[in-house]
């Protein structure tokens, strides 16, 4: 599952997908399942409602976030993976954040749905054959492949966990 080519996604994506080191989508998932618990679980209760400045979401909400984020990456890799031939929305990540209720949730409940979640990811993409990986369709009227998806899912995983080490621990 090497690295997708540029023209597989929307340029604002890159900014996730240059943060993934590995060049191969399947050894990329298996390095980040890895860190996953150990920094999940380094974040305390009392932590997680902290937000380093007003407006700014808690880290509760940015796991939700990356929660819902995923999940739609997911579902878009798994439409265009299926031939999907419509455009696939996009979505309005702060208005999925006011409405997400995640600072009313437990950080426990909220690192176990990740998991969970993850858990799915990895069973989804390591289910794609090569095919399906690199089968193009539309989201956002963008030409996507599944493959460009993956690699999003673990540089936006990325990209949070630095900021949450930089402004929130």
């Amino acid at each position: 599952m090497p690295r997708p080519n540029i023209n597989d996604y929307a340029i604002p994506f890159d900014r996730y997908i240059s943060q993934v080191p590995e060049d191969d989508l399947e050894q990329a998932i298996k390095n980040q399942s890895l860190i996953l618990p150990g920094f999940l679980n380094s974040i305390s209760e009392e932590k997680s409602v902290y937000a380093y400045a007003e407006g700014k979401w808690s880290i509760r909400e940015v796991l939700q976030h990356l929660i819902d984020a995923e999940r739609i990456f997911n579902y878009r890799a798994l439409c265009i993976a299926r031939k999907e031939a419509v455009s696939l929305p996009g979505f309005d990540e702060n208005t999925y954040a006011a409405n997400s209720n995640g600072n009313a949730r437990k950080w426990q409940s909220l690192v176990d749905e990740f998991m969970h979640v993850r858990r799915s990811t990895e069973d989804l993409y390591f289910s794609f054959t090569e095919e399906m990986l690199w089968q193009k369709g539309l989201s956002n009227n963008n030409t996507a492949t599944p493959v460009s998806f993956g690699f999003i899912t673990i540089g936006h995983f990325y990209h949070h966990k630095k900021i949450i080490e930089q402004r929130y621990l």
